[in-house]
């Protein structure tokens, strides 16, 4: 492939599934050009070479496992949007791979045509959940001590501006851009929503606002 050329790394050790992941984005052709590993390793490999806008990543993986690929990528400063194609619907799996860095969750007994729709939402710039991992993610934060609403969190008016923009799924860049402020100011800043609101990932900030803005 060139250079210019997007593309979707694919990370799942089961052949099988790969292959029908490589035609289902084949046949999305705007999603770019797939390309395949069968472990963990290979797979970073393949995204430090090719800097992939998306990543699809399974879990359960022999050696090193998706969630161990997936803090390595992210410690990479890989910043490809990194969604979870799985079997497990486990809530501690859930919440474990959102916190560290994934965009999105999606399991694999989905309809191919609702998986494709999803890819294309978070090639978009959205954080992607199916069904069930949403209500997964809301009785989660309905059992943790965080704020009820954005007085009693202390956050500052520009704190609820990035807040919103997270609940839309943008990326630290794309919020840079969108308020003409520099990225590291963006990571601060996230730090601190998350830090009031006693939360530990971006995804459940955005689970938070849609909850409690109502984006």
């Amino acid at each position: 492939m060139s250079d210019s050329q997007n593309c979707v790394v694919i990370i799942d050790d089961h052949p099988l599934f790969r292959k029908g992941a490589v035609q289902l984005v084949e046949m999305e052709g705007s999603l770019g050009v797939a390309l395949e590993a069968a472990s963990g390793k290979e797979g970073i490999a393949l995204a430090n070479r090719h800097k992939p806008e998306l990543i699809l990543l399974d879990l359960n993986m022999k050696g090193m496992d998706g969630l161990e690929t997936l803090k390595a990528l992210r410690e990479n400063e890989c910043d490809a949007r990194i969604i979870i194609l799985t079997v497990s619907d486990n809530e501690e799996d859930v919440l474990s791979a959102l916190r560290a860095g994934a965009d999105g969750y999606l399991l694999k007994d989905m309809e191919p045509e609702d998986i494709a729709v999803e890819l294309h939402r978070a090639a978009q710039g959205h954080i992607v959940l199916s069904d069930h991992t949403s209500q997964l993610i809301a009785r989660s934060l309905r059992e943790k001590t965080s704020p009820k609403d954005t007085g009693q969190a202390g956050l500052t008016a520009r704190e609820i501006d990035i807040l919103k923009l997270v609940s839309r799924g943008m990326s630290n860049k794309l919020i840079a851009r969108e308020l003409g402020i520099v990225v590291g100011t963006v990571k601060v800043h996230v730090k601190h929503v998350l830090r009031k609101l006693s939360l530990n990932s971006r995804v459940e900030a955005a689970v938070w606002a849609i909850e409690h803005l109502g984006n």
